[in-house]
């Protein structure tokens, strides 16, 4: 029906909803330092937790843009820029959830599709 919403986009809201909190220490962040790079990078690698957590970051954005063209190419999503803008911009967190968004609409068109060719 057209009121109801399907599993995908309540996971959309419910991650956007969590990344709330990060945003706000990104704000708080961007306030206090404005938007100096070097001073980013310095405060995140200042110690051995901060370096693991940030390569860790690096590493799972690099993965999922990698995953992001190959599934999206393979499958056609549609709008696939979307996420990588959100990986750059925001990270994994906003990132991910987009695109999995994406590829389950695009998954349920598909099975759409093939059932009203079918019949």
């Amino acid at each position: 029906m057209a009121g109801e919403r399907n599993e995908a986009e309540d996971d959309l809201s419910g991650s956007l909803s969590s990344w709330d909190g990060s945003a706000v220490l990104a704000v708080r962040s961007l306030a206090e330092n404005g938007l100096n790079m070097p001073l980013f990078f310095q405060q995140l690698f200042a110690n051995h937790i901060g370096a693991f957590f940030g390569m860790d970051v690096f590493v799972s954005a690099a993965a999922l843009l990698v995953f992001v063209r190959s599934e999206g190419s393979r499958l056609g999503v549609q709008g696939r820029w979307l996420p990588v803008i959100a990986v750059l911009a925001v990270g994994v967190s906003l990132g991910l959830p987009l695109f999995l968004y994406l590829r389950e609409h695009k998954l349920e068109q598909d099975r759409a599709g093939t059932k009203t060719a079918a019949v």
